[in-house]
């Protein structure tokens, strides 16, 4: 590296962000790792202002004063919510304030990374494999702000090149809003190599919200409830044994068993992941696809799931006819792992200038 190179590294950091529907993490060349959930909060009058003395709040403070703010999750199947296809009837004053909220998270992201004074920054963000050109437009239009230089990845790519797996292989990202599926066969992944489906973490959260008030009508609970019982309790093995929640009854606490419901929530997802992946084998080179079959890589938080990978493969040998699956490591930050990665490692002409 020459002198005029190494001060321009001196001067400059690098950051991963996994961008996600439910959460947010980043990685960056300074050492500094976070995540938070992708939650903007403001301060719903002058009560909660004085209450709060913040004009936005992020991630789990969100969550802490929520009754005091309105809050925001402003990316959808892991796009900002009104961009692109995700308009949906969306008012323009809404996707507005998902625009904004998303700009004000990317910002409060970058900052947790903890950027020199005056040092350009260099992200690679990971977004949903099939996010169409407007989507991916309002992703760096969130960024410009706050990032000089700006790559946009696949999420099971990131993952993929973070662990160094560049071909051979089949990824499998399970986020909130989206699953994403990548094949990788040494060379960067086409529109052919890559699959979305909305089956994912917020998909398992609203079936097991009706699951239960279907079962159990008589309780009184939130979404917030059930997903962090989820988040806790998630499995799809059977004789896990019961799963215990206190919740309100007529406003008396009482111990229910929602494990049945939480196993059936949960395994909802697997048969769309298992056709997802008979697309991508079945369109591939038949000389791999066993090769692609017996090495499937589970990340995501939707991958934290006990018994999933298991459940996956049981399922590929039932439809495919065999199959591997094995969960990934460090599964919160795999994908701004990847991204730092990519980050460091893309020449020049792979970064678009958002000055």
């Amino acid at each position: 590296m020459s002198k005029q190179e190494q001060e321009q590294e001196k001067d400059a950091i690098y950051i991963g962000m996994d961008l996600g529907t439910s959460r947010t993490a980043i990685a960056a060349s300074n050492g500094v790792r976070e995540s938070l959930p992708s939650l903007v909060g403001y301060p719903k009058d002058v009560v909660s202002m004085k209450l709060l003395k913040r004009d936005s709040l992020f991630g789990d403070d969100v969550v802490r004063h929520r009754l005091s703010l309105n809050v925001f999750r402003p990316l959808e199947h892991g796009v900002i919510k009104g961009s692109g296809e995700n308009k949906r009837g969306i008012p323009e004053d809404e996707a507005d304030a998902n625009m904004t909220a998303a700009r004000q998270l990317v910002k409060h992201a970058i900052a947790m990374a903890r950027p020199p004074a005056d040092a350009l920054v260099y992200c690679v963000i990971g977004a949903p494999a099939e996010a169409s050109n407007t989507n991916r437009k309002a992703l760096l239009e969130a960024a410009r702000e706050v990032i000089d230089s700006v790559m946009l990845c696949s999420e099971p790519f990131a993952v993929a090149y973070g662990l160094d797996v560049l071909t051979d292989a089949l990824v499998i990202d399970i986020g909130a809003g989206t699953t994403d599926l990548c094949r990788m066969h040494g060379t960067l992944p086409q529109t052919e190599d890559q699959v979305t489906i909305d089956q994912a973490g917020d998909a398992i959260d609203e079936l097991l919200e009706e699951l239960i008030r279907k079962n159990h009508a008589e309780v009184q609970f939130s979404r917030q409830m059930a997903m962090e019982a989820k988040e806790k309790f998630a499995t799809v093995r059977e004789g896990a044994g019961p799963i215990h929640v206190t919740w309100p009854v007529d406003g008396k606490p009482t111990k229910i068993d929602i494990s049945k419901e939480i196993r059936e929530a949960c395994l909802s997802i697997v048969p769309h992941i298992v056709g997802a992946l008979q697309k991508l084998v079945s369109s591939f080179d038949p000389e791999f696809q066993a090769t692609l079959r017996g090495n499937v890589l589970l990340g995501g938080g939707g991958s934290q799931i006990r018994g999933l990978s298991d459940a996956i493969t049981d399922y590929m040998e039932e439809h495919l006819g065999g199959g591997k699956v094995k969960q990934v490591d460090e599964v919160v930050y795999a994908g701004a792992n990847g991204a730092l990665k990519i980050s460091k490692d893309m020449p020049p002409e792979f970064w678009e200038q958002l000055s």
